[in-house]
C-alpha cells in the first residue's frame, strides 16, 4: 500500500519534468530554426499577385541584398614593412605618433641601440584603424627607405555572419529559458531549466568574445615594422711592417689575458680535483697496508736449509754364490 502511495506521489513531478524537457525542446527548436528573410507581397485582386510585379520585386530585393553584403564585408587587412633609417630608436618614437594620430594604437615595441658591433633595430607592431590603414602605410615609408613590403586580405564575413545569427538565436534561447525559469513551480523543472540555462549562457558568452575579437580584427589591421640601420663597416686591417707588429701584439697580450682569465676560472676545479685524487689514493693505501706489512715479515723470517737428496742409484747386475752355485740378480750401485 505504502509502496503504490509513494508512485502516485511521484506521478505529478515526472509530469512536471516531462512537460519542461518538451518546453525546453521547443525554445530550441524555435531558436535554432533558420529565419526566412522572404517577405510576400500584399495580394492583389482577391489575393492574386501579377507574376511580373512578383518577379520584379524580388529581382529588386536579390540587388539590394548583394549591394548591402557588399558594403558590409569583414576584412582582416595585415601588412609587414621593413624600412632602413639613420636612427631606428627615433623611427619607432615617429612611426608610434604616426599610428596614435590615425586613432591607433602599439600593441608591442621592442628596441635596440646600437653599438660598435651590432647595428641598432627597432620592431614594432600596430594596429591601425582600416580605413586609415593605407594612409598610414603611405607616411611610413617616408621614414627611410623602403625595403620590404607585404600586405595580405582575409574576408571573414561569412564567418562574422554565422557569429551573429548563432548569438542572436541564443539569445533568444536564454530569453525564454528565464521567463520558463521564472514560472517553474516544481524542483524537478527548476533544476532541469537551471542546468540548460547555464549551459546556452556559457556558449553564449564564448560566441561573444569570439566576435568582439573578430570585430577588433577587422576594424583596426595589423601592421609589423621593422626599422633597421645599415650595418657597421669591419675595421681595416694592417697595411705595413709596424701596424702588423702592434696587432700581433695587441693579440697576443688579449689571448694572455684570455688565458689567464681561463687558468683563475679552472684553478679552484683543479684544486678540489687534486685534493679528491688525494683522498682516493688515502684510501688505496691504507685498504693494501696490512698485506703489503705481511707479505714484507715473510720475506724478512730465514728459510731453512733444503735437505740434500741422496742421488738416485741404479741397480746394477751381481753375480754371488749362494753354496749352491752361482747366479746373477740387481744391486745397489752407482749411477
Amino acid at each position: 500500500m505504502s509502496t503504490i502511495i509513494r508512485r502516485r506521489a511521484l506521478l505529478p513531478a515526472l509530469a512536471g519534468a516531462a512537460v519542461a524537457v518538451a518546453l525546453l525542446a521547443g525554445c530550441t527548436a524555435q531558436s535554432t530554426a533558420p529565419s526566412v528573410g522572404h517577405v510576400p507581397a500584399a495580394p492583389l485582386d482577391g489575393g492574386e499577385m501579377m507574376a511580373g510585379d512578383q518577379a520584379a520585386g524580388e529581382a529588386s530585393g536579390q540587388v539590394q541584398t548583394d549591394a548591402s553584403a557588399a558594403a558590409e564585408r569583414a576584412v582582416i587587412t595585415t601588412g609587414w614593412m621593413q624600412v632602413t633609417v639613420d636612427d631606428p630608436v627615433a623611427g619607432a618614437a615617429e612611426a608610434t605618433e604616426l599610428a596614435e594620430s590615425a586613432g591607433g594604437r602599439v600593441d608591442s615595441r621592442s628596441e635596440t641601440p646600437g653599438t660598435d658591433t651590432q647595428p641598432a633595430r627597432a620592431s614594432l607592431t600596430l594596429r591601425i584603424p582600416a580605413d586609415e590603414f593605407e594612409a598610414v602605410l603611405d607616411q611610413l615609408r617616408e621614414l627611410g627607405r623602403v625595403d620590404q613590403v607585404q600586405t595580405s586580405a582575409s574576408d571573414v564575413t561569412t564567418q562574422q555572419q554565422d557569429l551573429d545569427a548563432r548569438i542572436e538565436a541564443l539569445t533568444a534561447s536564454v530569453d525564454r529559458l528565464e521567463q520558463l525559469l521564472a514560472q517553474a513551480t516544481t524542483t524537478a523543472d527548476l533544476v532541469a531549466i537551471e542546468s540548460e540555462l547555464t549551459t546556452r549562457q556559457a556558449e553564449l558568452d564564448s560566441l561573444t568574445q569570439q566576435r568582439d575579437w573578430l570585430a577588433d580584427q577587422v576594424d583596426y589591421s595589423t601592421l609589423s615594422l621593422e626599422l633597421v640601420t645599415e650595418g657597421v663597416a669591419p675595421s681595416a686591417g694592417p697595411d705595413d711592417f709596424w701596424s702588423g707588429l702592434v696587432a700581433g701584439w695587441e693579440s697576443l697580450v688579449a689571448f694572455g689575458s684570455a688565458a689567464l682569465v681561463a687558468l683563475g676560472v679552472a684553478l679552484p676545479w683543479l684544486a678540489l680535483l687534486v685534493l679528491v685524487a688525494a683522498i682516493i689514493v688515502g684510501v688505496v693505501l691504507a685498504a693494501t697496508a696490512p698485506g703489503r706489512r705481511r707479505a714484507e715479515a715473510a720475506e724478512a723470517q730465514p728459510q731453512p736449509p733444503a735437505q740434500e737428496r741422496a742421488p738416485d742409484q741404479e741397480q746394477a747386475p751381481v753375480t754371488y754364490d749362494d753354496g749352491t752355485g752361482t747366479g746373477t740378480g740387481t744391486g745397489p750401485g752407482t749411477r
